[in-house]
């Protein structure tokens, strides 16, 4: 992305206490990179291990303490086995990464919450790696899951022994809403999952979603509201603008919603974050679009973007995942 003549000191973007991103292309991240080791988590007895899909896809797994008493696949019954949730972090396509002690903290609490498995995908950022690289490593950890679902198959024995893959969801807050978003519209085209593999469900909270038009929830920050504007010029440069439908899935020209590959979905906004609207407008086009499916629509009062990852044991935040337990468990 690096322009002729391009300073290596001019700041194309910058979110305070979190990145600063160069008309270079150099990048600096101030939060959110370094990463915490897996464990078994002492409160919850929740365990995670990290594996690595190919070079450029990782995942974090957790498992809830459930699985300890349904046994391994030799003895454990159907009826024991667990719901999948594959979750994708956020940071505007260009922070954070999987293992940090942010989502791992969140995840561990959303695993004992939900009692479901919980992949955790770590994708290449931009701008280094610009869009579609988070998409299609979304896509081939996700296929990596799924493959787990016939008897016998797969290399990851928490989930072949323990996943129960017709209580498949997805996952994610912010870019990573939008991430989940994509690959419940991409299973549902011609490739589909392997094995017939069919999404039960997706939560989208707080997802990062535009348009060219100006919505009233970008008063509640408006120098935060521009800096999302202009972060996905940086993270996808060869865009066409804010309704590209990979960041408005309402835009003419966007796939039609009701090819989605699931049955409910689940969004997640909050009053004072400013795409809460464009939440809500997703909510509205997705019933509207002749999609089969349950929509749901929570709204969290007083609240601003992402604040269930500053305190996950809220009130609020607790709201927020037992809705996402519910959608889960269904």
């Amino acid at each position: 992305m690096a322009g002729s003549g391009a300073s290596d000191d001019e700041v194309a973007l910058e979110v305070e206490h979190c990145i600063r991103i160069f008309k270079s292309g150099r990048v600096e991240r101030f939060f959110g990179s370094d990463p915490v080791p897996a464990s078994t988590d002492a409160a919850t007895g929740v365990a995670s291990k990290d594996r690595a899909i190919s070079p450029d896809v990782s995942v974090r797994i957790y498992l809830p303490p459930a699985a300890k008493d349904a046994g391994d696949n030799n003895d454990a019954s159907e009826k024991n086995k667990l719901p999948v949730l594959v979750y994708f972090h956020g940071g505007g396509f260009c922070l954070h990464t999987a293992f940090n002690f942010v989502f791992h903290g969140y995840l561990t609490s959303l695993a004992a919450r939900t009692g479901a498995i919980v992949v955790s995908v770590d994708y290449r950022l931009a701008p280094e790696h610009p869009i579609p690289a988070a998409y299609e490593d979304a896509w081939q950890a996700l296929v990596w899951v799924a493959s787990h679902a016939p008897p016998g198959s797969g290399d990851e024995p928490w989930l072949a022994d323990h996943g129960d893959f017709s209580r498949l969801s997805l996952a994610g807050e912010s870019s990573g809403a939008n991430i989940a978003h994509h690959m419940a519209m991409r299973a549902g085209g011609a490739e589909g999952l392997p094995g017939g593999v069919r999404i039960r469900g997706i939560a989208l909270v707080h997802p990062y979603f535009l348009s060219e038009g100006k919505v009233p929830s970008e008063d509640n920050d408006p120098v935060m509201a521009a800096k999302v504007v202009a972060m996905w010029w940086i993270v996808c440069p060869g865009t066409s603008g804010v309704d590209d439908p990979r960041i408005n899935p309402l835009a003419d020209g966007a796939p039609a919603l009701d090819a989605m590959a699931c049955d409910r979905v689940l969004v997640c906004v909050a009053e004072k974050d400013v795409v809460c609207d464009r939440g809500r407008a997703y909510g509205e086009g997705l019933r509207a679009s002749g999609w089969a499916g349950e929509v749901e629509v929570l709204e969290v009062a007083g609240k601003g973007h992402c604040f269930h990852l500053v305190d996950f044991a809220c009130v609020d935040a607790v709201t927020q995942d037992d809705a996402i337990a519910r959608l889960v468990n269904q």
